[in-house]
């Protein structure tokens, strides 16, 4: 389905980041992951590589325009233009609002909102050449309904959403589709270490009695970057088991 495609994911090292490229690596594009910790990377690289297709893994600070815009020129030297942008990294510094430092809120800011501007921006060039093009951004439920002690992250999360539909309208015109999902409360090495009682408790909150995959939300990436969702753009997908309806 993807075949021939170059995609990019940020955050791709590990957890949610990961299980996108490895979907978008089953359906033939080859793939490029932008991460911080470069062990995570060559681990990630070698699983993508076991379905055939090519994989390369930068060390990536997305908040560094410059570092972001050389690396894109990497990509496109070495595997070709990115066609497909997943911007998923991302962070949090959880703290109530009276408590939260500068450095909490402008570090969640600068990698989850600024980062996903820089990259697509490093991004758009090619893609517009190419007249093809599928960005799909990862925002988050919080974006939408917020969530105490998160003021950061949700500004954040709620700016990406902002972000895609004003990106989407500027760009449709190329053949260029933004999208965004909102994932839930998603199975992660963080909810790993809740305990029973407290993931009893999040389970409470979601309709459908679980706590998403992450596969989960690959499987709508990878829809929204196949010719299926070729007339959707502009939208945001919630995969949250139903919290937010």
């Amino acid at each position: 389905m993807l075949k021939d495609k170059v995609a990019l994911i940020t955050g791709g090292g590990r957890g949610i980041g990961l299980s996108i490229a490895l979907e978008l690596a089953r359906n033939g594009a080859d793939i490029a992951l932008f991460d911080v910790n470069a062990d995570d990377l060559n681990t990630a690289c070698e699983r993508i590589g076991e379905h055939g297709v090519k994989a390369i893994g930068l060390n990536v600070d997305v908040t560094d325009f410059e570092a972001v815009s050389e690396s894109v020129k990497k990509v496109a030297d070495e595997l070709g233009a990115p066609v497909i942008l997943v911007n998923n990294a991302g962070i949090t510094r959880d703290n109530l609002l009276l408590r939260m430092s500068e450095a909490e809120w402008s570090s969640v800011i600068s990698v989850n909102l600024t980062g996903t501007f820089n990259v697509t921006k490093a991004c758009l060039r090619g893609m517009t050449r190419n007249r093809w093009g599928r960005i799909v951004n990862i925002a988050s439920v919080v974006g939408l309904m917020g969530n105490a002690g998160q003021a950061n992250y949700a500004a954040s999360k709620a700016g990406i959403i902002g972000f895609t539909k004003a990106t989407a309208k500027e760009i449709a015109a190329r053949n260029v589709t933004v999208n965004a999902i909102a994932p839930g409360y998603i199975r992660t090495a963080m909810t790993d270490k809740l305990s029973d009682e407290a993931r009893q408790t999040l389970e409470g909150l979601i309709p459908l009695k679980r706590l998403g995959e992450p596969a989960d939300v690959a499987r709508c990436v990878s829809f929204l970057c196949s010719c299926a969702a070729d007339y959707v753009t502009g939208q945001v997908l919630n995969v949250d088991g139903g919290m937010v309806m």
